[in-house]
């Protein structure tokens, strides 16, 4: 059976992210061009990039490579034709992969950017990603609920998720941090932003001091 995001159409999710009830996409946009700007790197990756939010943010004097990733093939090509002018660079490049069964076929980079991707792939195969990937950064951004029996925010869209419980895990920050601690990451800084219906989006950053 296929993976519950390989089957959700990108306006059902964008036009549900987007929604003042909601309010994901710009929030997350606005952190995205925070993340992209924060660390002296020259390469980085986006797990589960979706349509592409966020990548109008990328500098391309400061970044050589940026790669996005999600499992959706039908996200990636919206992605290149929204960005079209940084593929033809060859700055933006696309990635097709499960991250679950297939870390391996990942590049390395020095940052590494997780939003709203680890509550569906769960903190173990997280970990692996990362220790496939090596970077030196990973900047994270997780869903905090107060109501964990309704995560997903009511909308006209909410029955395009249905299947996402299967895959879905209930995010905890000491939880994460923990995992990161493992595999040699301490956590290096954490903001929040509050959205409606009682969640949040909290970010949180981890460098691995040994790759200085």
């Amino acid at each position: 059976m296929k993976n519950p995001w390989e089957e959700i159409g990108l306006d059902d999710y964008e036009n549900h992210m987007k929604l003042d009830s909601v309010k994901q996409l710009q929030t997350l946009n606005s952190m995205m061009k925070a993340q992209f700007d924060e660390y002296p790197v020259t390469t980085a990756m986006v797990l589960g990039v979706a349509g592409g939010n966020g990548l109008e943010h990328v500098n391309p004097d400061k970044y050589q490579t940026i790669y996005g990733v999600d499992i959706n093939e039908k996200y990636l090509e919206a992605v290149a034709t929204r960005y079209a002018d940084k593929v033809d660079d060859g700055v933006l490049k696309l990635l097709k992969v499960d991250l679950i069964s297939e870390p391996e076929k990942l590049p390395q980079v020095e940052l590494l950017i997780a939003n709203l991707l680890i509550e569906y792939i769960g903190y173990d195969a997280f970990a692996k990603v990362v220790s496939a990937v090596n970077p030196r950064f990973v900047s994270c951004v997780i869903q905090i609920n107060e109501d964990v029996c309704n995560w997903v925010s009511d909308s006209p869209y909410i029955h395009s998720f249905d299947r996402l419980d299967e895959v879905h895990h209930q995010m905890e920050e000491n939880e994460l941090v923990a995992t990161m601690e493992k595999i040699g990451y301490l956590e290096k800084a954490k903001m929040k932003e509050s959205l409606p219906n009682g969640k949040a989006l909290v970010r949180v950053d981890f460098k691995n001091e040994a790759l200085n």
